[in-house]
């Protein structure tokens, strides 16, 4: 693991911490150590600050996803507004934690961004049957097919019609997991389950905040709106 946070103390609390955890940890000071370390020994997960000086955890993040890392990334953010959030999801990451945080749920998100490495089986869950998401979807070991996406889950590559989608990982694993249900309701806790590991609350905007980045890189002039939200109970993928 590498992690990369400017100020000494959380770095150094972190550090001790995720190494009780388990984790063999490498800890830097700033961006330009961090990308130096990550192209030196490529790490499983990053954690990362966003406001650092020199290059912040954001311009890290944009450069590894421009160089075509895939690695799993969660930044640690002071800044609680949602256009500060979609900021660190455009420039690729994958999670985010807002400080102070609790080193547990640091852990949980890890542990979440950790598992989703492997492919991610065909979900359940949610309303209606299974016969009516085999009439909407088409599933094989390699690819997922319906309403207009298909997904590669080997390359890691999805396209609406002809049109590629530059995808986080965490988008990846959402867009994978309405696509496998498609036409099927699937709740919040179903999705949070499935994508995080973990129920956020009823409080929490995070899900909101993926499906509607998801939903923009999506969504076409003209063309219809694939995301639809059902009031008080989740998502469901369907061509209107």
């Amino acid at each position: 693991m590498l992690l990369a946070e400017d100020d000494r103390a959380i770095r150094h609390a972190l550090e001790r911490a995720l190494t009780l955890e388990g984790y063999a940890v490498t800890a830097v000071a700033d961006g330009v150590e961090a990308l130096a370390q990550a192209h030196k020994t490529p790490p499983d997960v990053l954690v990362l600050d966003v406001m650092m000086p020199g290059i912040d955890g954001l311009q890290v993040c944009r450069v590894l996803r421009a160089e075509g890392d895939r690695t799993p990334i969660l930044m640690l953010t002071a800044l609680v507004e949602t256009a500060d959030r979609i900021a660190g999801l455009d420039a690729g990451a994958d999670d985010y934690v807002v400080k102070p945080f609790d080193v547990e749920e640091v852990f949980a998100r890890l542990r979440a961004l950790l598992r989703r490495t492997s492919p991610v089986p065909a979900a359940g869950g949610g309303t209606g049957t299974a016969a009516e998401a085999g009439r909407e979807a088409q599933i094989s070991d390699r690819q997922v097919e319906a309403a207009g996406i298909r997904m590669d889950l080997q390359a890691r590559r999805a396209w609406r019609d002809r049109r590629e989608l530059e995808l986080t990982r965490t988008e990846f694993e959402l867009l994978e997991l309405l696509v496998r249900n498609a036409g099927i309701v699937l709740d919040h806790s179903t999705i949070y389950d499935r994508i995080w590991g973990y129920d956020f609350g009823p409080g929490s905007k995070n899900l909101a905040v993926y499906v509607g980045y998801l939903r923009r890189k999506l969504d076409e002039p003209g063309a219809p709106q694939l995301i639809h939200t059902v009031r008080g109970v989740g998502y469901v993928l369907r061509e209107d």
